[in-house]
């Protein structure tokens, strides 16, 4: 089994959770882990490796050279982190004889087996990806998706053996180029349009965030327009007893006050390992205040909040960005 994670230094005690929760749920499987670097220190990466290697795996770090050289032309990440790109390299940066390849977030953890997941049958279709209901409806049009589920990029089963065949890395970084490096979602968005024959859509189990607890499976279905869905089985399926979790935006363990379902989780594996000391960040206390009422509240009108969410997605994107640039 090959597992890809991207990350810079700040996320290594995360990693070493995730690490510890794959092994710990995957004892049948030799796992071969490849990071993609944006700097992390020899220290860092040498535990990470001894971690890996105490459940008999292993661990390769590959550094990420500037961004520069792997695209020609010019592109805005918004307030995200340029390692996000890293995702579209795989094939210009790990080696050749990988013929399948699991990418996690940074911020997730593995709860159970990974087997059903990594056997997957993706009817030889390029890159197994989950949907994203949530989507806004504008921004799927602009993208060609009107009949196309739009996914999201946390979670990706990827056929390395065809993606090389058929030059994906080429077709995904042409589109991103005619768009002038301008998409909203960068990367997310760029496989979405050019991939979208491509696609294999995996159960919402392996690919778990906290959407599911804030809106209830009638309306994520029709938020899909005439998209087809997940069930109702497997929605609650994820619901009740995830494989993969994604902590995804503020909310996740490693903050303080946070109130996260899985939290418990994270809290083991990262105890499990020689990064067990490190403490919560403590700056959250008001932060979850807010989110926690404006849930509370918002719960029995799933529309509105979907309304309120997406007018401020785009206002806190710009007030990221500027803080980004002011260093």
């Amino acid at each position: 089994m090959h597992i890809l994670y991207t990350l810079n230094d700040k996320f290594v005690p995360q990693v070493a959770a995730w690490i510890c929760s794959v092994c710990e749920n995957n004892e049948k499987w030799t796992v071969n882990f490849h990071i993609i670097s944006a700097w992390i220190t020899e220290k860092n990466q040498n535990e990470m490796r001894k971690l890996a290697e105490k459940y008999d795996n292993e661990l390769y770090v590959y550094e990420l050279k500037p961004l520069e050289e792997y695209f020609d032309f010019n592109f805005d990440t918004n307030w995200r982190n340029p390692i996000v790109l890293a995702r579209l390299l795989v094939d210009k940066i790990l080696p050749d004889n990988i013929d399948k390849l699991l990418y996690l977030d940074w911020d997730t953890i593995v709860r159970w087996n990974l087997n059903d997941l990594w056997n997957t049958d993706m009817w030889n279709k390029i890159i197994g990806m989950s949907i994203e209901p949530t989507e806004d409806k504008t921004r799927k049009d602009n993208l060609w998706l009107h009949d196309y589920p739009y996914c999201n990029a946390w979670v990706l089963l990827i056929n390395m053996k065809r993606f090389r065949e058929i030059k994906a890395w080429k077709i995904i970084i042409d589109y991103y180029k005619e768009h002038d490096g301008q998409l909203f979602a960068n990367d997310q968005d760029a496989i979405n349009a050019s991939m979208k024959d491509e696609i294999y859509i995996l159960p919402p189990k392996y690919n778990f965030y906290n959407i599911f607890w804030q809106y209830p499976h009638r309306f994520m279905k029709n938020l899909m327009w005439k998209v087809p869905y997940f069930s109702k089985k497997e929605y609650m399926e994820s619901v009740r007893n995830p494989v993969i979790i994604h902590y995804l935006w503020e909310e996740r363990p490693w903050r303080a006050w946070n109130h996260h379902k899985y939290k418990d989780d994270y809290k083991k594996y990262l105890w499990m390992t020689y990064r067990k000391d490190t403490p919560d960040e403590k700056w959250w206390r008001l932060y979850f205040v807010c989110w926690y009422l404006f849930n509370f509240v918002m719960k029995p009108f799933p529309a509105l909040r979907y309304k309120i969410i997406n007018y401020l997605i785009p206002k806190f994107m710009t007030y990221r960005k500027r803080q980004l640039k002011r260093g």
